[in-house]
């Protein structure tokens, strides 16, 4: 079948068996903020917005992977360690050059050994996160920060040790956010809308990197984060994927949304109903945001469905609150052995995969909690025959 780059052709792309029945994928948090490893811990993600607010959130952000934002609000957690530790004059960027020299020592098949024994059938990397660092040394360089990125191909290293033991791969790519290209602090949720950098130079930079990776990689699985700029090109991008790799995925999380000239009056309506909307679906029993672009799946952040949903889904987390390496959490922050088998069985039980994220040391190294769970379960697994 040949795709054309119109949503009805792409909504009409079958899912994937493997897909359907993964049961289990690794998702992998590794970049310059796994150097200072730190944020604070409030607690349940989920719980935490619910009950306090989006802007009680982004000031107390217990994601370690939003470090670089987190250390924009003034008052914050982060912003008070990063100075009690670095020093008022230590810029963000600095971690990028430590970040390349500690993953020099990093083994890709002690990882993909790991996630094979823990009974993954893929693996998803963050190949660009918020902070826009690249884990791969792309043709297309930030054209904001000389050098923000990998001189090694991390990407490439893991994606080659993953298929040699019969997993698939995936790319993660921060689509919508990157605060190279932003220097205003998120706050609150419209802050998060209003901030995405929609410009030319932004549509093509990312889509550059989109085909690079397609090139480059052949992942089963793309994986976007917070929107994609408007445009045609999208639903381009994704025809030329199927239409190249036909047993790909793509996730929900592709929207694009125009939300007007900065100061108009569209836009100041736009972002109050859509923060308002995020506030509900926080609190109420649906946890897949709608989607206003082409998707094989969704996928709702530690939180799972109170009834099967129509479509296959995959419920996202971190074995504790953060993604990203949290030095401040502990043994007693992560999931135990049980309530990690119930999540898993209860959302095979209604059709989803669990996409399950590991936050290793900038030098690659899983912490020993995160290692313990994740032997556990491989071994719970082989039990009940999904592995």
């Amino acid at each position: 079948m040949v795709y054309e780059a119109t949503r009805k052709s792409l909504d009409s792309h079958p899912m994937p068996e493997w897909f359907a029945n993964a049961r289990l994928g690794i998702f992998i948090h590794w970049g310059p903020y796994s150097v200072p490893g730190w944020a604070a811990t409030p607690g349940d993600p989920a719980q935490i917005i619910a009950e306090k607010g989006w802007a009680y959130w982004f000031a107390n952000n217990p994601y370690a992977e939003w470090y670089g934002n987190s250390l924009r609000i003034p008052g914050s957690p982060t912003a008070i360690h990063h100075r009690q530790t670095y020093g008022a004059d230590f810029p963000y960027e600095r971690f990028g050059a430590l970040f390349s020299e500690a993953a020099a020592a990093w083994d890709p098949n002690d990882w993909a050994d790991l996630f094979a024994r823990a009974g993954a059938r893929y693996v998803v990397i963050v190949t660009k996160h918020h902070d826009g660092f690249l884990l791969w040394p792309s043709r297309t360089p930030n054209p904001r920060i000389v050098g923000w990125h990998t001189q090694r191909d991390l990407v490439g290293e893991l994606a080659q040790a993953v298929r040699a033991r019969g997993m698939r791969f995936g790319v993660y790519y921060s689509g919508g956010l990157d605060w190279t290209f932003n220097a205003e602090p998120i706050r609150d949720f419209p802050d998060l809308l209003g901030g995405l950098p929609y410009g030319r130079e932004y549509a093509a930079y990312v889509d550059a990197h989109y085909r690079e990776l397609i090139e480059r990689y052949q992942p089963d699985v793309l994986w976007n984060d917070i929107g994609y700029p408007p445009g045609p090109a999208l639903n381009r991008l994704l025809a030329d994927y199927y239409n190249r790799f036909p047993q790909g995925v793509v996730n929900d999380r592709f929207s694009q949304l125009d939300l007007g000239a900065p100061g108009s009056l569209k836009r100041r309506l736009l972002l109050k109903v859509i923060g308002g909307l995020a506030v509900m679906m926080m609190k109420g029993d649906n946890p897949a945001a709608p989607s206003t672009s082409h998707s094989d799946f969704i996928t709702p952040e530690y939180r799972t469905f109170q009834k099967t949903p129509p479509k296959k889904w995959e419920s996202t987390r971190g074995l504790g609150a953060s993604f990203g390496y949290n030095r401040n959490e502990g043994d007693q922050h992560l999931l135990g052995q049980a309530a990690l088998q119930e999540s898993l069985a209860q959302i095979v039980a209604q059709g989803g995969n669990l996409l399950l994220n590991v936050g290793p040391k900038a030098d690659g190294e899983i912490p020993a909690g995160q290692r313990e769970r994740l032997e556990g379960l491989g071994a719970w697994m082989r039990q009940q025959g999904w592995a």
